[in-house]
């Protein structure tokens, strides 16, 4: 016995043998990788869901809000005369010639309303100018330069023939520059948008605010109830819990439409308050329609998504920290400041971070109770992709969205680190 041990210990890892021969090492590796490709396929139909359902529509978002090619795919002869000829080229008879021939077979193909359309983003009311030119086109004769401006005068405008340079570059940036409120001039320089249609910068900070003081009311009203439910015995915090998870399961809707019933001018809010004496009917509150109402409802429906961060991280605390702290002649405000509240300081980020992006990307509550002072630019967002359907803004205004969101993450990793992010 003690010479077959004495063999055993002395044998390399090379030359030790499973029960059926083979090499113990080569069986090893092989039992490892039978484990890692089970694994593999055990998450598989996760990873095949998150590709398509969430990479593969951002990277087409992203690839949308550079690249628009309803003028380059529709005006090819015009688009090469570009091409051929350098910036501050004046259009001649063979750029009017490409435009006649590209105006005709656009209108002939009925695609001159998505020519016009591309135009009409960097150069409002061209839209009806290449439509109606489009039915003439069929009749142009040589000289083409005299026959487009007979026409219409308006094709000698120099701005609509650098717009259309401009626009005849299927991929360009002027979306992600309109969505900060910028814009190029006919030489291609960046400038400021007119200062009527600057209103993108406007409503980011309008939402980024917005959002910031949702998740500031959130944590100020969801820190006492998760900190009741956490130190309740279980019998009662659970009862409560059922409080705070109920929202999750009424409508959305219903609960941003019974908003309204309670804001408005004749509302529940309102009418008790008159009838309290507060308030004559005379100086009755509006709360609905604008920010007040979108703070308010939002505050409501985001207020589960902090307590439930915050009651996962103080509900493990043990309560005699903070009684022994006081036992050791802290003060109550100094035993919370020192001992509990770093402890919740996890919860407190993961809730805040929770909050406020759901906060920044919200539509349904400020477009039914917002008003126009209380939409956000998900609002926008969603007025370019239904009404103006001009996806590609709505992709550059979405993309900026998202870029600024993962600023945040970034600099929350900075200051406290991703690592204490906690939500359950």
């Amino acid at each position: 016995m003690a010479d077959a041990t004495a063999d055993l210990a002395g044998a390399s890892p090379a030359k030790l043998t499973t029960a059926d021969g083979r090499p113990l090492k080569s069986a090893l590796a092989r039992a490892q990788a039978k484990a890692r490709r089970r694994a593999f396929l055990l998450v598989l139909p996760l990873l095949l869901f998150i590709v398509l359902t969430f990479i593969l529509p951002i990277g087409q978002m992203l690839h949308r809000s550079i690249f628009n090619d309803g003028f380059a795919a529709n005006m090819p002869q015009l688009t090469q005369w570009f091409v051929d000829n350098p910036v501050g080229t004046e259009p001649d008879e063979s750029a009017y010639a490409a435009l006649a021939a590209d105006l005709k077979s656009a209108a002939e193909a009925k695609t001159i309303g998505v020519v016009g359309t591309r135009v009409n983003y960097e150069m409002s009311g061209t839209r009806s100018l290449f439509t109606s030119t489009g039915r003439k086109a069929k009749n142009f004769e040589p000289p083409y330069m005299q026959a487009v401006l007979e026409a219409d005068d308006k094709w000698a405008d120099p701005q609509l023939w650098g717009t259309m340079r401009q626009v005849s570059d299927a991929y360009t940036a002027n979306f992600f520059l309109a969505a900060v409120d910028l814009a190029r001039d006919t030489e291609g320089k960046i400038v400021q948008a007119p200062e009527d249609r600057r209103v993108y910068v406007m409503l980011f900070e309008r939402t980024f605010l917005i959002a910031g003081l949702i998740t500031f009311l959130c944590l100020l009203l969801g820190f006492p109830i998760a900190h009741l439910l956490a130190t309740l015995p279980l019998r009662y915090s659970n009862l409560l819990m059922i409080l705070v998870l109920l929202p999750f399961w009424t409508s959305l809707l219903v609960r941003t439409t019974s908003w309204i019933v309670l804001l408005q001018g004749q509302g529940v809010v309102n009418n008790t308050l008159v009838a309290t004496g507060i308030l004559t009917d005379d100086t009755r509150i509006q709360m609905i329609y604008n920010q007040m109402g979108t703070i308010i409802a939002m505050t409501h429906i985001l207020l589960p998504f902090m307590i439930l961060p915050l009651y996962s991280v103080m509900r493990p605390i043990p309560p005699s920290y903070v009684r022994a702290a006081r036992s050791l002649g802290a003060s109550s405000w100094t035993a919370f400041r020192r001992i509990y509240l770093p402890q919740t300081l996890p919860g407190i980020g993961a809730g805040a971070l929770l909050v406020f992006i759901l906060g920044v990307g919200y539509y349904i509550t400020p477009a039914l109770v917002g008003g126009a002072s209380g939409q956000l630019i998900s609002n926008l967002i969603a007025f370019h992709m239904q009404d103006s359907l001009n996806w590609s803004l709505a992709a550059a205004i979405a993309a900026v969205l998202l870029a600024a969101v993962l600023v945040l993450y970034w600099l929350y990793d900075r200051l406290i680190g991703i690592d204490n992010l906690k939500l359950g």
